[in-house]
C-alpha cells in the first residue's frame, strides 16, 4: 500500500473502549485517511476493543496490534506502562484489567459525590448511559460537564475540578510499573515505559526507574511521542541504546478528547517509521523462539 520508505506506524491508540472518542471500527478509516499503515490499540485498562478492531482491519491495509496501557504507581508518580502483542485472551491479564476497571468505578462514584456537593449535576447513570462500551474515567466526566453546559471546556475541568491536587479528585490503587511489565510480558507481549517525557523525575530516580523496570520485564521506551521536544527525544533514545531496550513510538491519539493531537501525526510533526515496529516484531519472534527451545 506505501513505498517502503514511506511506511507510517502509530502504537499508542485509544479508543471509545477507554477515553477516545473514535470506534475501533472508526479508528481503521481514520489510518487510511492518516496514511498509516498499522497502529496499536492500547485502550486503557481494557482489551475490549481489539475484537473489533482486528476485523474491521480485514482486507483494509491497516495492521492492527493488540495492545493496552496500564496506569501504575512509582513512588506517588503516575506511570503509564503499554503492552503490544498481547494475548487478549490470558486470564490473569484479564483479571487484573477487571480489578483496575472496579476500581476506576469506586473512584468515579467518589468524584461524581465530590461534584454533587459542588453543585454539578452528574450521576454514575448518565455517565454509563453516555459511555455503554467504555472504561469510564476522568475524560468522560469532563466530556459530560462541557456537554452539559455546566463547564467551559475539557481543560478547564482538569484543571478546576478533578485535575491532581483539584477539590473532586479522588485517587485510586494502582499496581507499581514494574509489575505491570511483568503482567504484559506474561502475557507474551512487549512491555514499554509510555511517554516518559510527562513525568518530570529528576534524572536519578528516572534512572532508578528505568533499571527497576528492566528487572521486571521492561522491553523498551516510548521515545517518540507527540508533546517530546527532540531534545528529550534524543534522551530516551539515548538511553534505550544505553540499556539495550527497544524504540517505540506513538501519538496517544484519543479524537476529540485529545483535538490538538492527530493519528500518527501528534501535534503535526510525529511521524513513525514502520522500520521500529519491524525491530519490536523481530525481538518479539526471537524471545519466543528463544522460549520454545527451553520448554
Amino acid at each position: 500500500m506505501y513505498p517502503d520508505n514511506e511506511k507510517f506506524i502509530d502504537l499508542h491508540v485509544h479508543s471509545t473502549g477507554s477515553d477516545g472518542t473514535l470506534t475501533p471500527s472508526e479508528l481503521i478509516q481514520e489510518a487510511r485517511r492518516e496514511g498509516i499503515c498499522a497502529f496499536a490499540l492500547t485502550d486503557h485498562d481494557s482489551v475490549s476493543g481489539i475484537p473489533e478492531a482486528l476485523a474491521a482491519s480485514e482486507g483494509s491495509g491497516i495492521e492492527v496490534i493488540p495492545g493496552v496501557e496500564l496506569s501504575t504507581d512509582y513512588n506517588g508518580t503516575e506511570i503509564h506502562v503499554v503492552g503490544l502483542w498481547i494475548d487478549i485472551y490470558n486470564q490473569e491479564l484479564l483479571s487484573q484489567l477487571q480489578s483496575f476497571r472496579d476500581s476506576r468505578d469506586n473512584r468515579n462514584l467518589r468524584m461524581i459525590e465530590r461534584l454533587n456537593a459542588y453543585g454539578y449535576r452528574i450521576t454514575e447513570m448518565e455517565l454509563k448511559k453516555r459511555n455503554p462500551d467504555s472504561v469510564v474515567a476522568r475524560p468522560h466526566i469532563a466530556r459530560y460537564l462541557v456537554d452539559t453546559g455546566q463547564a467551559p471546556d475539557i481543560k478547564t475541568v482538569f484543571q478546576t475540578l478533578i485535575g491532581n491536587d483539584c477539590p473532586c479528585y479522588v485517587g485510586r490503587s494502582m499496581i507499581t510499573p514494574m509489575r505491570a511489565a511483568q503482567l504484559i510480558r506474561d502475557a507474551g507481549g512487549i512491555a514499554i515505559l509510555a511517554h516518559p517525557c510527562l513525568y518530570h523525575l529528576p534524572q536519578a530516580e528516572e534512572t532508578e526507574l528505568i533499571e527497576k523496570m528492566i528487572a521486571g520485564g521492561l522491553d523498551g521506551i516510548e521515545a517518540c511521542y507527540s508533546r517530546s521536544t527532540p531534545e528529550q527525544e534524543a534522551h530516551y533514545r539515548a538511553l534505550a541504546r544505553k540499556y539495550g531496550l527497544l524504540v517505540s513510538g506513538g501519538s496517544d491519539f484519543h479524537g476529540a478528547n485529545k483535538p490538538d493531537i492527530r493519528l500518527g501525526w501528534g501535534t503535526g510533526d510525529l511521524r513513525i517509521p514502520y522500520e521500529i515496529l519491524d525491530r519490536i516484531r523481530a525481538h518479539l519472534s526471537a524471545r519466543r523462539h528463544d522460549r520454545e527451545l527451553s520448554e
